[in-house]
């Protein structure tokens, strides 16, 4: 320690964290807190600095909340100091130098960033699955320790580890927001988000990945195998929609994922290690440098980013991976479809998000590709989402589902999910676990002849490639299910318009005196 750095006591054991919850919209003003600290430093640099302290502070909150537990369970032979007590619950064990109430005592210090340091350099010494993930570089001169200082003050105000806020998802939420914010900050909108919870959950209840391998080129903070695992746990205690009967169990599944952006790996790395996951999650380009070369995947689910252009096509002209054509150099949203089907086992099924224009586009060749894997029969369903359910894109979106070893050859089944969902604040939309259920049953319907699927009209429809041949390969949804029939108006025409002018009158008297009303208060003003 340097000199004038005063040695401290052991903290007591009844620290406890902050008690508040996540609210909507909370993430925008906790954004805007932390971005008034940044001052002039990059924000790729300043992104290491918030979503370490954010992990720091998750793993504190879960880590307190257990000790709190076992404090009350003495008597009966717990031991508050046994690092076991916590790993056998998934929770982090935290050595005492490490635990956030010191990080608070020193935030107003001039040696606060080695006290950051020391903390992460002895939370991967405790804990082996987070080596060398988290960052360790608190203590550089170029950070402003007063600056530090505030955003350990700021971060103290949220309880984000807590079991309210793991159900919560806060973490989850805080890095979405916080990573669409870096990527705009520099200057890039490469898809560098979390993908919202309830399109991943809709994902993984449609294919419904019980056992085998499970794959993610792009995993970014690894959303999808988290979700897959909450899956299997909800299906194998008999709370989920497939019923009371288990299905499999988290040992069942392997887990294979791959990204590109190291700071977001790092981020994967700590979210399974959060939730005591096992997976091989490498971390470079899976294109020029695919480092599953030789998987084979029961079950992929990715969330590519969109449209990217600048993935370096024109160096993969030849690739074994392009068996249904060369993907446009200015566009990858082919070459990730390619990529997932090169990776997919005789049995496999893959579902993945990509930009409404994958479904229509006729640009640059990607029509063709398109053309050759609905003609491959490779293409098992479409989905229209609606607008608005990512934080940190507008492009529109839909999710395709291909599979190697197809229920219903020959027919594609499409889905018009865009008037699905509810407004969670004024920007952001959400599907429901009612929307999730809906549209996965009629997914399962569908490809289990037997069970007696139906077309609903503006909903979903089962076509032929003959029809979609007709349509030039177009796999756009509404261009296929139709509209939703109107509803029936059985009220006589002379008695509605009886009952419509009485109100239009009623509305008119209202207005008027309203309008009196106005009028006589401008009077009393004298205008």
């Amino acid at each position: 320690m340097p000199d004038g750095r005063p040695k401290k006591q052991k903290p007591g054991s009844g620290a406890s964290p902050a008690s508040q919850g996540a609210t909507t919209g909370f993430e925008a003003e906790l954004w805007q807190a932390a971005n008034t600290l940044r001052g002039s430093m990059d924000a790729a640099e300043y992104k290491h600095v918030v979503l370490g302290l954010v992990f720091l502070k998750y793993v504190s909150d879960a880590f307190e909340e257990r000790r709190a537990e076992l404090d009350g369970e003495i008597d009966e032979g717990a031991d508050p100091e046994d690092p076991d007590e916590y790993r056998a619950h998934n929770v982090f064990w935290v050595p005492p130098e490490a635990r956030w109430a010191e990080l608070k005592a020193d935030a107003r210090q001039s040696y606060i960033g080695e006290t950051v340091d020391e903390a992460m350099e002895a939370i991967e010494r405790a804990n082996p699955a987070l080596k060398d993930v988290l960052p360790k570089d608190y203590a550089r001169p170029v950070l402003d320790k007063q600056r530090l200082g505030q955003l350990i003050d700021l971060v103290s105000n949220i309880a984000i580890g807590t079991a309210e806020a793991r159900s919560k998802d806060v973490l989850g939420r805080v890095y979405e927001y916080f990573l669409s914010q870096f990527a705009s900050a520099e200057g890039k909108r490469g898809g560098e988000f979390y993908t919202p919870r309830c399109v991943v959950k809709l994902l993984v209840e449609m294919i419904e990945p019980y056992r085998g391998r499970v794959y993610d080129p792009c995993c970014g903070s690894s959303g999808m195998f988290v979700q897959s695992v909450e899956f299997i746990s909800a299906h194998a205690t008999g709370n989920g929609n497939g019923g009371a009967q288990p299905q499999g169990t988290r040992r069942d599944i392997s887990i294979y994922g791959q990204e590109a952006n190291y700071t977001t790996w790092r981020l994967a790395k700590m979210n399974l290690a959060i939730r005591g996951i096992e997976g091989q999650i490498a971390q470079g380009d899976s294109f020029h440098n695919d480092l599953h070369p030789d998987l084979k995947a029961d079950f992929i689910l990715a969330n590519p980013p969109f449209n990217i252009s600048d993935w370096g096509g024109d160096r993969l002209t030849d690739d074994k991976r392009w068996r249904y054509g060369v993907p446009p150099k200015r566009n990858a949203n082919f070459a990730w479809v390619q990529h997932m089907v090169h990776h997919l086992a005789p049995a496999g099924i893959a579902g993945f998000v990509l930009a409404n224009g994958s479904m229509s586009s006729q640009q640059s060749g990607e029509g063709e590709i398109r053309k050759n894997l609905v003609e491959a029969d490779l293409v098992d369903c479409m989905v229209a989402l609606p607008g608005q359910l990512f934080y940190s894109t507008q492009i529109p979106a839909c999710l395709w589902f291909v599979a190697r070893d197809r229920q219903r050859a020959g027919e594609i089944l499409f889905i018009d999910a865009r008037e699905m969902g509810a407004m969670v604040d004024r920007t952001h939309r959400e599907f429901t676990d009612d929307d999730i259920t809906r549209i996965a049953d009629t997914y399962h319907t569908w490809r289990d002849s037997s069970a007696g699927y139906a077309d609903a009209p503006g909903f979903c429809k089962a076509v032929t490639l003959e029809e979609i041949r007709r349509h030039e390969h177009i796999l756009t949804p509404g261009r296929y299910v139709g509209t939703k029939p109107r509803e029936e108006d059985d009220e006589p025409f002379e008695e509605k318009m009886r009952r419509l002018t009485a109100k239009w009158r009623e509305q008119q008297r209202e207005s008027a005196r309203l309008d009196a009303v106005i009028e006589a208060n401008l009077d009393s003003l004298g205008f």
